[in-house]
C-alpha cells in the first residue's frame, strides 16, 4: 500500500497539469477571440466614420476569407515544418502584425492586406489548437474539453465586440488593444507543458467520395461556409452603413453569439434523437426567417434587431455543427480522412466565393444585398435537404454519433484532415476522433 499511495498521488498530479496545461490552449484562444472581436466590429465602423465607401469593407472580408482558405489547405505543411507550438506561436505573430498594420493608419490596400494575412493565421491557428487538444484529451471527456473551446471562443468574441463601445474612433486605441490581446494570447502557450501531437500527414480533398457518402453533409459545408461569413462578417458593414451608432453596432455583436449558443444545445440535443435533416431544415428555415425579418424591420429599434440577429446568428451557426455530425453518422471509419478534408475545403472556399458575390452586389444594390444572398442560399439548401429525405432513409438512432457543439466560423477539427499514417501509408484508424461529433 505504501508503494501504491504515490504511483496514485503521481498521476493525480499529472492528470492535474493536463488538465492546466489544456486549460492554457483554451485561455489563449479566448484571449485571441477578444482581439478579433473588436477588431471585427471596428474596422466596418472606422471605415464609414471615416467616410468610404461599404465596399471597401466588403473587399477586406472577401480576402479575410481567402486567406483563411489559405489557412485551411497550408496548415499541415507549417505544423509538419516545425510542430505544433512553434507553429501556434508563429501564426500568433502574425495576427500581432496584421493589427499593426491597422493600427498605422486608415489605409484601405494595407488593411485589405492586413486581413487576408489575419485569415491566414486565425485559421492555422484554430487548427493547431484543435489538433493539439484532440490528441492530448481522453475520449471520456473530449466531448467537454472541446465544447468549452468553442463556447470560450464565442464569448470571447462577442465581449471583444462590446469593447468597442468604450474606444474612441478618433484614435488607433481599438487595434492596439487587439495587438495587447493576441500578444496575452502567446503567453499560455508559450508557457505550457502539454506535449504536442506527432506531425500530421497530408490528406487529400475527394468531392466524389465525400458527396457519395453524405451529400447533406458537404452541401451543409458549401452553404455555411457562406452562410457564416454573411451574417457574422456583413452585419457591422451594413449597420455602420446605415446609420447605428458605434455603441449600437458593438451591442448587436455581442448578441449575436448569445444566439450561437442558446440554439446549438436544443438543436443537437433533438437531432440525436431523430432523423437530424428534419433538424437541419428547421435551422435552415429559421435562417430564411431571420433573414427576411432583418430586412423587413431593417433600422428599427436596436432590441428588435438584436432579437433577430440573435435567432439569424445562432440558426446559422447551427446549420454547421448539424452538417458535421449527419456526415459522421454516415461515414465509415475508413471514410473520415477523405471526408473531414474535403468538408474542410468546401467551408473554406464557399467562405471566400459567396462574400465576393455579396461585395459585388454590395455596389450595385447597398449593403442590405447580403441579407439576400444569405436567404437564397438558405433557401436552396433547406430544400435540397427536403429533397434528400425523400430519397435517403436516415441513419438508425442507435448507430448515429452523439452531437457536439461547433463555431461556423472555424474549420472543422483538422487531426483528421491530416491525420497521422499507419506503416502502410494508410489513415490510422482512432477510435472517437470523428467530424464535428461528441462520439469524438
Amino acid at each position: 500500500m505504501n508503494q501504491i499511495a504515490p504511483e496514485i498521488e503521481g498521476a493525480e498530479e499529472a492528470g492535474q497539469a493536463s488538465l492546466v496545461a489544456i486549460a492554457s490552449v483554451i485561455a489563449a484562444m479566448g484571449l485571441i477571440a477578444i482581439g478579433n472581436g473588436l477588431l471585427f466590429a471596428y474596422i466596418p465602423v472606422r471605415l464609414n466614420a471615416d467616410g468610404f465607401a461599404p465596399i471597401w469593407a466588403g473587399i477586406i472580408l472577401t480576402m479575410l476569407s481567402a486567406g483563411g482558405m489559405a489557412g485551411c489547405l497550408l496548415t499541415g505543411l507549417v505544423v509538419r515544418r516545425v510542430g505544433h507550438a512553434r507553429a501556434f506561436m508563429t501564426v500568433g505573430a502574425l495576427i500581432i502584425l496584421s493589427n499593426v498594420a491597422i493600427a498605422a493608419g486608415i489605409y484601405p490596400a494595407v488593411w485589405t492586406a492586413a486581413r487576408t494575412l489575419y485569415g491566414f493565421a486565425i485559421c492555422a491557428m484554430f487548427i493547431v489548437a484543435q489538433s493539439w487538444l484532440n490528441d492530448a484529451v481522453e475520449n471520456h471527456i473530449r466531448g467537454r474539453i472541446m465544447a468549452a473551446f468553442y463556447v470560450t471562443y464565442e464569448v470571447g468574441l462577442g465581449v471583444g465586440a462590446f469593447l468597442l463601445r468604450f474606444m474612441d474612433l478618433r484614435t488607433d486605441i481599438a487595434p492596439v488593444v487587439g495587438i495587447a490581446f493576441a500578444t496575452l494570447a502567446l503567453l499560455p502557450v508559450g508557457m505550457t507543458r502539454l506535449p504536442p501531437p506527432p506531425p500530421p500527414k497530408s490528406a487529400s480533398v475527394a468531392f466524389r467520395r465525400a458527396w457519395s457518402i453524405s451529400p447533406v453533409g458537404v452541401a451543409g459545408m458549401l452553404a455555411v461556409g457562406g452562410l457564416s461569413m454573411m451574417v457574422s462578417g456583413f452585419t457591422p458593414i451594413h449597420a455602420a452603413a446605415t446609420g447605428y451608432s458605434q455603441a449600437d453596432v458593438a451591442l448587436l455583436l455581442f448578441a449575436m453569439p448569445v444566439g450561437t449558443l442558446l440554439f446549438q444545445i436544443p438543436f443537437g440535443w433533438i437531432s440525436d434523437r431523430t432523423d437530424r435533416r428534419y433538424v437541419i431544415i428547421t435551422a435552415s428555415a429559421l435562417v430564411v426567417i431571420g433573414g427576411l425579418a432583418a430586412s423587413r424591420f431593417d433600422g428599427s429599434a436596436l432590441w428588435l434587431m438584436m432579437l433577430i440577429y440573435v435567432v439569424w446568428s445562432g440558426s446559422t451557426e447551427s446549420i454547421y455543427s448539424l452538417s458535421s455530425a449527419h456526415a459522421n453518422d454516415r461515414a465509415d471509419k475508413d471514410d473520415l480522412v477523405p471526408l473531414a478534408s474535403t468538408m474542410l475545403f468546401a467551408w473554406s472556399l464557399s467562405g471566400f466565393v459567396v462574400p465576393a458575390i455579396a461585395t459585388t452586389l454590395t455596389a450595385a444594390y447597398g449593403t442590405g444585398a447580403f441579407m439576400w444572398v444569405a436567404v437564397a442560399i438558405a433557401i436552396v439548401f433547406c430544400l435540397f435537404v427536403g429533397w434528400r429525405i425523400s430519397r435517403q432513409k436516415p441513419v438508425p438512432a442507435a448507430e448515429s454519433g452523439n452531437f457536439s457543439p461547433l463555431a461556423a466560423q472555424a474549420p472543422l477539427p483538422v487531426e483528421l484532415a491530416f491525420a497521422p499514417m499507419d506503416e502502410d501509408g494508410e489513415a490510422a484508424e482512432t477510435e472517437g476522433r470523428e467530424i464535428g461529433s461528441g462520439a469524438s
